[in-house]
């Protein structure tokens, strides 16, 4: 039979354990009732637990950005205001930093990287790991499920579609989609910053 936390702790009851655990599901029953009337949504027991603005405010990020609970923040990330950074993302600021600016849209499952370790890998340990800042520009929006290498540079206002590889830099005011990514269109002109 598998130890419970009881077995180790005598003055704690197995009915004293159930209990606690029904209390805590009936706690977060009730919290997620709240969340789905003030947002109509669903979310998991982490951002039941805490707000969106203050996960960001945790990491210095901008006045008016938010972010989920299961985001994973590495290293040296730094974003401006007002950016949403959306549930399972992935910000690698590890390899050198990773900056992104204000008014952004990082939707759901998107990987930005400022390292890789290929080349170590397949070396078998003889080569180092691979670094390059990234940076992401003012106003860009990016589609949900996109993967940002290392090293890329994505300009003020850019458009980066759903399921994108973005391997190189993406211009300002470009829309670009694709895996590996492509340009599709370009703005002749960069939009100007008031």
């Amino acid at each position: 039979m598998p130890s419970t936390r009881s077995d180790t702790h005598p003055h704690i009851s197995p009915e004293q354990v159930d209990e606690w655990l029904g209390l805590a599901r009936e706690f977060l029953r009730l919290l997620a009732m709240r969340k789905r009337q003030q947002f109509n949504r669903r979310v998991a027991i982490g951002d039941l637990l805490t707000e969106r603005i203050d996960n960001a405010a945790a990491y210095g990020f901008g006045e008016g950005t938010t972010m989920y609970d299961n985001v994973l923040v590495l290293g040296d990330v730094k974003v401006g205001r007002n950016t949403w950074i959306g549930p399972g993302c992935i910000l690698d600021g590890s390899g050198g930093g990773l900056r992104v600016g204000d008014w952004c849209s990082i939707s759901a499952g998107t990987q930005i990287y400022t390292h890789h370790t290929v080349n170590r890998s397949i070396s078998l340990g003889e080569k180092p790991v691979d670094y390059a800042p990234t940076t992401i520009a003012d106003g860009v929006y990016i589609g949900p499920n996109t993967i940002i290498q290392m090293g890329v540079t994505v300009g003020d206002r850019a458009i980066i579609g759903a399921n994108s590889l973005v391997n190189r830099d993406i211009p300002a005011g470009a829309k670009a989609f694709g895996s590996p990514v492509r340009i599709r269109n370009k703005s002749p002109k960069s939009p100007s910053k008031d």
